[in-house]
């Protein structure tokens, strides 16, 4: 509830250079959605933000007044941890300025980012970021819970490539988190997810990628045995230009998947190779010659061509039910199980993807960032995901159950990123041993936890 200070809103409207919206403005249901449309919150204030003054006079506000307090940037988080019920949502979608600097090959990003947009301005220089899989995930949520995608293998997790970020935190201060400026903060944002502030601006390393050898490879579901057997034995020794991640999934029906495979289930992997494109066919010839695929898309693209590959398929207004964990070990048992609910697969949005976390990024101590789980094979995540809400049960339910079979046989916690609100046990489970030192860097930084609209670490008491 708002204290007696007179005319609060009246206070927090004057000072916003963007947009306050409330329930009864016309914009506020377009203004209160996520990518989830299995999330129906109801905000009571939505601050769209215009500059990083307008985060802080939003933070501020949320604190002074007591308000429970949601941040979305990009609001693809599955969870809906963008927004909340009765709170106040910061709004970052109007920060999306990208500025790529060449004397070093950095590049700045804005709080309210998409992938897209970073890419669109590093891809021009020849460069990219090492982040996610899809153009139309937010930067600042993808970020600060690690950052698994195509390069990963190759390039690290996207906090391995953060110099520096611009935050305010929870007393309403403007600060720098980098190795030399609040180096615990900058420890903790690598991983430790919204706990800390808001992150208003991104600095990254870029690296030489633009065109990479990539795309689908799919094989038959009756295949899936010997293809995750293989796939298991040869993502663990390969390059590290080599990066592929296992899915189950319903083909498509349309462009480029041809008609005949068109609803079928089937298994696949999703190729991004960054070496030298003079030896690509040579590099996947011992691929292809495993087992020819029922299906092979794999050549040369643009990466933004492959970041967007998929996009078509996931628009807003989706229902979608995720769950998580990390893997070290494909065991016969644990194939057959995944085959099981590969059968199952509820719907042609649905699905099951394993992401390789060796080759650069487990070279990266589980201690150097907050991100605990270096040392796994794979972060798995499944995903019930269909536009009809009637189905938001059977969709639930297909990824529970999934996940309950193989739960037992994981490496235990699960990528924040792909979780949905399950609990302190989980994410103590994600942090590990780290959990502790967050907590301190949590009870120095935020000490009332006024951000916890979050997989949240409560502070240290």
């Amino acid at each position: 509830m708002l204290t007696e200070t007179p005319n609060p809103l009246a206070t927090l409207r004057s000072r916003l250079h963007g947009q306050l919206i409330e329930p009864h403005d016309a914009e506020y249901d377009t203004a209160r959605r996520v990518l989830n449309a299995m999330i129906d919150k109801r905000p009571a204030l939505i601050a769209r933000c215009a500059d990083e003054a307008d985060v802080v006079t939003a933070v501020n506000f949320a604190r002074e007044q007591r308000m429970l307090l949601a941040v979305r940037g990009g609001g693809h988080n599955g969870a809906g941890l963008g927004t909340c019920d009765g709170g106040l949502v910061i709004d970052l979608s109007r920060l999306r300025n990208v500025a790529f600097n060449p004397d070093d090959n950095s590049v700045r990003v804005q709080g309210g980012c998409l992938l897209g947009d970073m890419d669109a301005a590093t891809h021009i220089h020849g460069r990219a970021v090492p982040c996610g899989i899809n153009a139309t995930t937010g930067i600042g949520g993808l970020t600060l819970g690690g950052g698994l995608g195509h390069l990963t293998r190759h390039y690290g997790l996207t906090i391995d490539n953060l110099l520096e970020a611009s935050m305010i935190l929870a007393d309403g201060r403007q600060v720098t988190a980098s190795p030399t400026e609040n180096p615990e903060l900058f420890w903790a944002i690598r991983g430790g997810g919204g706990n800390f502030g808001v992150v208003t601006e991104f600095r990254f390393q870029t690296h030489p990628v633009s065109t990479v050898y990539a795309g689908p490879m799919l094989w038959e579901l009756s295949e899936t045995k010997e293809v995750m057997r293989w796939y298991e034995t040869f993502i663990k020794t390969a390059l590290d230009e080599i990066n592929g991640f296992f899915a189950f999934l319903m083909v498509p029906p349309g462009e480029p998947f041809p008609e005949p495979l068109h609803g079928k289930r089937m298994c696949g992997i999703v190729w991004c190779y960054t070496g030298d494109l003079a030896k690509a066919e040579a590099v996947f010839a011992p691929i292809r010659a495993f087992k020819t695929p029922a299906l092979d898309l794999v050549g040369e693209l643009p990466l933004p061509v492959l970041q967007t590959m998929f996009d078509g398929l996931f628009g807003p207004g989706m229902q979608w039910y995720w769950k998580a964990d990390f893997f070290n070990h494909l065991s016969d048992e644990v194939i057959d199980l995944h085959l099981k609910f590969g059968e199952q697969l509820p719907s042609i949005f649905s699905g099951m993807h394993l992401y390789p976390i060796n080759g650069a990024a487990a070279r990266v101590s589980k201690t150097d960032t907050a991100w605990n789980y270096r040392h796994a094979a794979w972060a798995m995540v499944m995903a019930g995901i269909d536009p009809d809400p009637a189905r938001k049960d059977e969709l639930r339910d297909w990824s529970r159950a999934y996940w309950e079979a193989l739960h037992p046989h994981s490496a235990g916690g699960g990528y924040v990123n792909f979780m949905m609100e399950e609990g302190d046990d989980r994410v103590r489970a994600t942090y590990g041993e780290n959990y502790a030192r967050l907590a301190q860097i949590k009870a120095k930084y935020d000490p009332e936890n006024l951000f916890r609209v979050n997989q949240n670490i409560p502070p240290a008491r």
